[in-house]
């Protein structure tokens, strides 16, 4: 799979999270990617997902997705 095809690949997954209502929380970063955690509330029932980021062009989208919530 090309580089591209792998970021359009996280790229869905990150804003199907996000149509889902889910929120990032957490960020970690090592040599192996970005662990990007997220949650969501309802019905007082707090939901978390994670998803394993590895392109570069992904931790970029997600960072602007990030600072959109602050």
């Amino acid at each position: 799979m090309s580089s591209y095809h792998e970021y359009m690949a996280e790229r869905e997954k990150i804003d199907f999270l996000l149509q889902k209502g889910f929120k990032i929380t957490a960020v970690t970063e090592n040599l192996s990617g970005a662990f990007v955690t997220f949650e969501r509330t309802e019905n007082n029932q707090t939901e978390q997902e994670a998803l394993h980021i590895l392109t570069a062009d992904a931790r970029k989208y997600f960072s602007s997705v990030l600072i959109q919530q602050v």
